[in-house]
């Protein structure tokens, strides 16, 4: 057999897992967390692989391959603990969740999904694979520990860094924005020092829950589960939900592939009601208003949502706007504006009369805005939507305002000006042609490496030791990893001491 022809043969080989058991989880408490554990599992669906997909959000569709298990204390957990007034503490300069939310959501989650009857079933399953969600990641880590199989991460919020850097990989606090702020990696020593703080305390405020997720799942899976920053430490793979194009570029392990825009897909034909609406706008195009499925707008004060229509109906454009509620709601709504519960968001993004996107700068939002390439005027509420637009203003295709102090004029300023200033949408086309310059698409990346794994049981080879370092050398590490000249080594002791080893770099 000739050379060429025993490389293909091993190539094909090699390019497929057999068929494997795979069992997903987010412990997201919004809906679009699933969204990219969604596109994998299609993806993987037609390879040959079998999907349990748990969530606290029920099924939208049946696919064939795909089993989602909603069990129903976490849905009734996250839907009371979801019911907060997100747009109106905002507005008030208020934190639009406490700092006690913050906190027990993660254990309460874990008390409730435990608890649950539909969950205790699972634990009879056996699985080759655990695909988990990088926020809040540890309840099921308990799961996996009792399946005793590899597992993978799908770090769904792009920004942030936790999981990364507890899997070994160095995360300068120099150069990386904490994601619940607006930084961006270009800060002053002011902003570096006040970024570290933050890091440092939200690394505290995490071994706390952690001990109280701990207690969880020994009272509900045994004394012996671990503690679930030890178990999380053996990640095998992380597919970030980033790329350097539209979040930062980063030095990132063997183990860790980004995937941003795992989602995006070309623009599909509008239904005839919407094409219509738009149709009648003539060549002068449209805008499109949407706060996300994290941020209800039926929610919004009524001063916002006077705000709006008072803004939209000065505008020379029709406006397309996602609203939850009843339209009856909506006072004194002109009628270039067209409401909707529900509107097909990326085939709205990649129609050629768009104008504007204004929108809360939710990461997958954003995402799809440099895959279409349009210009935005983002208004954070919560969680990364500050860094997410920090970031695209930073990329100069984007304006971001605070809800806090915003009016009208300055609101109908802002669209009009990413509207005719061409350096918005230029910038967005820039941004556009770079991630879309890309060897293989985010899917066949995830998919190839989710098989990889599969085929070198678990791939532990990957692995960096750095995931062994304890809290006290990976601050310094990785705060000496930023713009300090100095190189610094430490040796984990069975002793439980260590030795730092300080060189100067010459």
């Amino acid at each position: 057999m000739k050379p060429s022809v025993i490389f293909i043969v091993w190539l094909s080989c090699i390019s497929k897992a057999f068929p494997a058991d795979i069992f997903m989880v987010t412990m997201g408490g919004t809906k679009s967390h699933k969204i990219p554990f969604w596109e994998l599992a299609k993806g993987l669906i037609s390879r040959g692989h079998n999907i349990t997909f748990l969530s606290g959000f029920p099924s939208d569709f049946h696919m064939n391959g795909l089993h989602e298990v909603t069990p129903a204390g976490l849905v009734e957990y996250i839907q009371n603990y979801t019911n907060w007034d997100l747009l109106g503490a905002r507005m008030s300069g208020q934190m639009p969740i406490s700092f006690w939310d913050g906190l027990r959501y993660a254990f309460q989650s874990c008390d409730a999904m435990l608890d649950d009857a539909e969950t205790q079933t699972l634990l009879n399953r056996n699985f080759d694979l655990a695909i988990l969600d990088g926020a809040f990641p540890e309840c099921s880590l308990g799961l996996v520990h009792q399946y005793k199989i590899p597992f993978m991460y799908i770090n769904t919020v792009g920004f942030y860094t936790g999981s990364i850097v507890k899997s070994g990989n160095p995360g300068s606090y120099a150069v990386t924005p904490n994601f619940y702020t607006s930084f961006t990696d270009n800060m002053n020593l002011f902003e570096r020092a006040l970024n570290t703080g933050v890091q440092i305390f939200a690394t505290l405020m995490h071994k706390f829950v952690m001990t109280m997720v701990h207690r969880v799942l020994q009272q509900h899976l045994g004394a012996h589960i671990p503690h679930p920053l030890d178990i999380s430490k053996n990640v095998s793979f992380i597919l970030q939900n980033g790329h350097a194009v539209v979040s930062y570029p980063r030095a990132f392990n063997p183990n860790i592939a980004e995937i941003a825009c795992i989602h995006c897909k070309p623009a599909k034909p509008l239904p005839k009601d919407l094409e219509d609406f738009i149709t009648s706008a003539g060549e002068s195009g449209f805008i499109y208003v949407s706060m996300g499925s994290s941020v209800k707008a039926s929610k919004m004060p009524y001063t916002l949502r006077r705000l709006l229509v008072q803004t939209f109906a000065r505008l020379p454009y029709h406006v397309l706007w996602k609203y939850e509620g009843k339209p009856s709601e909506v006072l004194e709504l002109s009628s270039n504006v067209k409401l909707s519960r529900w509107l097909p968001q990326q085939d709205i993004l990649g129609h050629r009369k768009l104008r504007a996107f204004v929108t809360h700068g939710g990461l997958l939002s954003m995402y799809e805005t440099v895959f279409h390439g349009v210009p935005v005027v983002t208004m954070p509420v919560f969680c990364d939507h500050d860094v997410n637009s920090a970031k695209a203003q930073l990329d100069g295709y984007a304006i971001k305002l605070d809800l806090a102090t915003v009016t009208s004029q300055q609101l109908y300023k802002t669209i009009m000006k990413v509207i005719h200033d061409p350096q918005y949408r230029k910038a967005a086309r820039f941004r556009q042609s770079l991630l879309l310059d890309q060897r293989t698409s985010p899917l066949e990346t995830s998919i190839y490496w989710t098989e990889y794994v599969l085929r070198h049981k678990g791939a532990y080879h990957l692995q960096s030791p750095a995931r062994n370092m304890r809290f006290l050398a990976a601050i310094l590490s990785h705060r000496c990893g930023g713009s300090l000249p100095c190189h610094i080594v430490f040796y984990s002791l069975s002793t439980k001491t260590f030795t730092v080893t300080l060189r100067y770099a010459k």
